[in-house]
């Protein structure tokens, strides 16, 4: 065979960094002997992975398509050695949106590293369009995000339901009603997640149209920024039900129902379409399809996650 692993790992690391010495950081190896395993992989087969710009190395079609091949190989590589090495679940990166990785995932990961002492878990907690941008980089081994995609390269299953909620402050004039209609909605000032999100793209379809290009004050990265400034008055938002449960509770914030709009949407798993289902991978998404018994286990927060 004229391929090596360690051939692979390199092609992957300046892939991921789009430069040599980055990547030959990362691998513990010199500056010179990552680039001589790519120039000789790439003489080998007499096929260029990728195109020179400056100092930066950007895959072409070539390369694209072989990267995620290369992650799936090793990925299987390391279970190969955790097999070996008695059996322990290798390392595991996921992405989840804003509202799932705040709310959700942060104790899924806690008890999957109480079950898996000496694995390593990665989570990145981002929109939902970076989620999906590190999975096609094979970044990422697994997403958790809101709605769907319909990138061909991509596979989207579901996980659970959800559903956003319009609030206001208790001071708000439609606090006491916990109700408003299209005209009432229209008039507002509205805080909201920023384009990308997918709670924003949810609003917009279901709720923007409808009252004809509401007014929007503020645009937010953060649930809890949108939810302090909320609050404080700025105006009325749109959020999940999961992200507002405590607040609800505590009485900082009001629901405003609004049954005239259907706000459902689903929570989903993503995957790279070409890649490899790891046993970790796997022992992840039944910890997320358990949620409910892990929510069961762990004591519940005294407040809002900051």
């Amino acid at each position: 065979m004229k391929l090596t692993l360690r051939q692979m790992e390199v092609f992957a690391a300046i892939a991921r960094c789009e430069n040599v010495s980055r990547a030959a950081g990362g691998l513990a190896m010199s500056q010179s002997a990552a680039s001589s395993a790519l120039v000789e992989l790439e003489r080998q087969f007499d096929c260029p992975l990728f195109d020179r710009i400056g100092k930066s190395l950007r895959l072409n079609a070539t390369g694209r398509g072989l990267l995620p091949l290369v992650e799936d190989l090793l990925s299987r590589a390391v279970e190969v050695e955790s097999l070996l090495g008695g059996g322990q679940l290798g390392p595991l990166a996921v992405g989840a949106t804003l509202t799932i990785g705040n709310y959700l995932a942060t104790l899924i990961v806690a008890d999957y590293l109480q079950r898996h002492p000496n694995s390593r878990i990665d989570l990145k907690v981002v929109n939902t369009r970076h989620v999906l941008d590190g999975l096609l980089r094979c970044e990422l081994d697994l997403g958790l995000i809101e709605g769907e995609t319909n990138n061909p390269d991509l596979i989207s299953e579901f996980w659970r339901d959800d559903e956003l909620v319009v609030f206001c402050a208790p001071g708000h004039p439609l606090a006491a009603r916990g109700q408003a209609d299209d005209g009432e909605l229209a008039a507002e000032h509205w805080i909201l997640r920023e384009p990308g999100s997918g709670t924003r793209a949810v609003f917009d379809r279901a709720m923007a149209a409808k009252l004809g290009h509401p007014h929007v004050r503020l645009q937010l990265e953060h649930t809890e920024a949108i939810k302090r400034a909320v609050e404080a008055g700025l105006g009325l938002a749109c959020l999940s039900r999961v992200a507002l449960g405590e607040a609800f509770r505590r009485g900082s914030l009001v629901e405003l129902r609004t049954p005239q709009f259907d706000l459902r949407r689903r929570f989903n798993f993503v995957r790279h379409r070409q890649r490899h289902v790891s046993p970790a991978a796997r022992a992840f998404v039944q910890l997320c399809r358990d949620f409910d018994e892990v929510r069961a286990r762990v004591p519940a927060c005294t407040g809002d996650v900051n």
